[in-house]
């Protein structure tokens, strides 16, 4: 087609937010690229141009427009030779891709966009009984924001590239927290900050399995461990977890060559046990004999309602094999996306790098503002808010599931932890419960939504629900608790 009759149709719009010299460079582009304006095709002079567009434009934005096409490579020309299509674009390019992936994933590619299929992202507003949720009003964003605005008056050298170890104080802080509070044996140089305990695993996983390794994973546990490890193309193995914690002798006997476990044990997810101290001390046995490294997930540690929070898993190693990974999205709020990990001394200077290679340091101002935060009392304060806050809302939800749903319902362990599991006293289909849960405004999840596939028979679960209630006002407990009789009793 002959250059005019292509210009005269390029398409432009007063009425687009774009400015029309970006418009017309687009067009043009397009054109070239798809052979329309082949190459070495002349342009007419941009006053000549102006005439053959389908609406009236300066001049001016069509020398805009030439000189953005010039200095990218799809335009040559002098002055007083005219103007014309590179002759270096090729006269035919491939034709634009159909929707959809243009070759397939790679295998490692296809593992790592699949790996959160069964974890729930949230969309919806907040309702009972969302699981996996802290109380987010009841943080201190006054407190926070000033904290924040502080370190933005006073930047210095350290808003450059950090430490991927991350930012010193904030790590010498989380130091002496950790030991007082869980019992965990480290130094500030063991201690990695993340972007959350979900790029702890995956680094985790990346670094110290090859494909093909098995792993251990609780059944039921949580999906998004699991998921990581099957990224990295770890032979996920699930072990059963009974009412004292993992079963360590079924991983042994079943699984004996094992790089890796994944472990809940101060709080268990969903089921809600404390791992026992027999099994604790087996665990730590079986991994220094066999040379496997564990993962001590230590998600809610902070909230225990019945005496002291229970030491760490850590405290008791002393071969060397106990990773210890921290959120603090519970305590604080998810948004923060804040973690770390505590590596046993060997394998500290090795996540550094890796973490470097992932995203070369997590965010500097929200780990100054949160060194702060600790530093000036803030943050023992809102954990002891929060957990008097907790106390009242799981006491909330016992005594509404006692009251309502005794005969339907038999609870879990409740003296730790964000939820609560209860168990059907009678036969229900947990999906039909939880699908009819949602068409009456309550979210319900259960318990088989944390259940291996490929799990054995020996890791069945009974049948049931994951309930939270940190997040949920008591009137909206009492309400949910209501209705969820209501559906169990088929009303």
């Amino acid at each position: 087609m002959h250059a005019s009759r292509i210009i005269a149709t390029l398409p432009l719009d007063r009425a687009l937010a774009t400015p029309l010299f970006r418009q017309l460079y687009a067009a043009m582009k397009t054109a070239i690229l798809d052979g329309s304006l082949a190459p070495g095709t002349q342009l007419p002079p941009t006053r000549a141009f102006c005439a053959l567009l389908p609406l009236p434009i300066s001049r001016q934005t069509v020398l805009n427009a030439y000189a953005l096409l010039a200095a990218e490579g799809y335009l040559d020309g002098a002055v007083g030779k005219g103007t014309y299509v590179s002759r270096a674009v090729p006269a035919a390019l491939a034709p634009p891709a159909k929707p959809g992936l243009l070759r397939p994933l790679s295998t490692r590619g296809q593992g790592v966009v699949t790996a959160m299929e069964q974890v729930a992202f949230h969309r919806s507003p907040l309702r009972a009984f969302r699981v996996g949720m802290p109380r987010i009003d009841h943080f201190p964003f006054d407190v926070w924001k000033r904290l924040e605005a502080r370190r933005w008056r006073r930047p210095d050298h350290r808003f450059g590239y950090g430490d991927p170890a991350g930012f010193l104080p904030l790590r010498e802080l989380l130091c002496v927290y950790l030991q007082a509070a869980r019992g965990v044996r480290c130094t500030p140089q063991q201690i990695v900050i993340t972007s959350g305990s979900q790029q702890a695993l995956f680094l985790l996983s990346t670094i110290l399995l090859a494909p093909g390794d098995a792993a251990w994973m609780e059944s039921p546990g949580y999906r998004g461990a699991s998921g990581t490890l099957q990224a990295n193309g770890a032979q996920v193995f699930p072990v059963p977890v009974d009412g004292e914690g993992l079963d360590v002798a079924y991983g042994a006997a079943h699984c004996p060559q094992a790089k890796l476990v994944y472990v809940t044990p101060s709080h268990q997810l969903p089921l809600g046990v404390s791992m026992s101290l027999p099994r604790r001390l087996a665990l730590l046995d079986w991994a220094a004999r066999n040379r496997a490294w564990v993962v001590e997930d230590d998600y809610d540690s902070e909230y225990r309602y019945t005496g002291a929070p229970l030491a760490s898993l850590q405290s008791l190693d002393r071969a060397g094999c106990v990773v210890y990974v921290g959120t603090l999205s519970k305590v604080l709020f998810p948004g923060l996306r804040l973690g770390y990990m505590v590596a046993p001394p060997a394998l500290a200077e090795a996540l550094v790098q890796a973490k470097a290679v992932v995203d070369r340091h997590t965010a500097i101002v929200p780990q100054m503002a949160l060194a702060d935060f600790i530093a000036e009392g803030h943050f023992g304060r809102h954990i002891r808010r929060t957990r008097d806050s907790n106390a009242e809302r799981r006491d909330v939800l016992l005594r509404g599931l006692a009251r309502e749903l005794d005969d339907e319902l038999v609870c879990g362990p409740a003296d730790s932890g964000l939820e609560l599991c209860a168990y059907f006293r009678r036969q229900h289909a947990e999906e039909q419960v939880s699908q009819a849960g949602l068409a009456r405004g309550i979210e319900l999840r259960p318990l088989g939504h944390y259940a291996d596939p490929g799990a054995s028979a020996a890791c069945a679960t009974p049948a049931g629900l994951l309930l939270g209630f940190a997040a949920i006002p008591p009137d909206d407990i009492d309400h949910g608790v209501r209705v969820l009789g209501q559906l169990l009793r088929g009303r």
